[in-house]
């Protein structure tokens, strides 16, 4: 059974900084493609990054040169650093692999206030 866990959300000021990170279980991580979805409130859910087995990444045109996606293997953990926050990033974060079948975490919220 696969897991995916997010976390590091929370409440921030427009301008600020916050590292997501995701703990993934029951894949093989080191093979597996990772991705960064949010769901706004009223909005459905967008890409926001993706980061592939040997760490190459791409982003949504509204993050890029703010975000920045890593992984690392051994601890099987995905990570989202947000810079330069807005008060239109605000939302669910969610953590999503294919492997075997698609998997989602449950998210982690990001509220950035003006």
């Amino acid at each position: 059974q696969v897991q995916l866990v997010e976390s590091g959300g929370g409440l921030v000021q427009a301008g600020e900084s916050l590292r997501l990170s995701c703990a993934a279980s029951g894949l093989n991580f080191k093979i597996t493609p990772m991705k960064w979805y949010r769901e706004a409130p009223g909005q459905q859910r967008e890409w926001v990054a993706t980061i592939d087995a040997s760490g190459r990444s791409e982003y949504a045109e509204r993050v890029k040169g703010r975000f920045t996606t890593s992984r690392n293997w051994p601890r099987s953990t995905m990570y989202l650093q947000m810079n330069s926050l807005e008060p239109e990033d605000t939302g669910v974060y969610y953590c999503n692999a294919y492997w075997r079948g698609d998997w989602w975490g449950r998210g982690t919220q990001v509220t950035v206030s003006s």
